[in-house]
């Protein structure tokens, strides 16, 4: 049943590389010790992920002052939690006025 499973969520698409990209695939896979069909998923993942930022980006709302101060303001709520170590406010920083 998990084979079953296993075999409708991949799917096999056979690739056409020219020969230089192929080769320079194969090495890096190599040198990333995964086989080169694992290095081009994660190729694939990684730009599709770029897109979908990228999209995100033209999306996204717009900047205003109004949302910029709304932002701010959420920032300067305190915590009931305590500072954890390493969260310190530095020595010697100072707010801007």
């Amino acid at each position: 049943m998990a084979t079953e499973a296993r075999k409708s969520a991949v799917s096999k698409f056979p690739l056409r590389l020219m020969p230089s990209v192929h080769q320079t695939a194969k090495l890096y896979s190599e040198k990333e010790g995964v086989s080169l069909n694992q290095f081009i998923n994660v190729a694939v993942a990684e730009k599709l992920a770029h897109m979908q930022h990228e999209e995100w980006v033209r999306n996204r709302k717009e900047i205003t002052p109004e949302r910029t101060a709304w932002a701010l303001k959420l920032l300067e709520r305190s915590s009931k939690n305590p500072v954890e170590p390493g969260d310190e406010i530095p020595e010697g920083y100072r707010r801007k006025k």
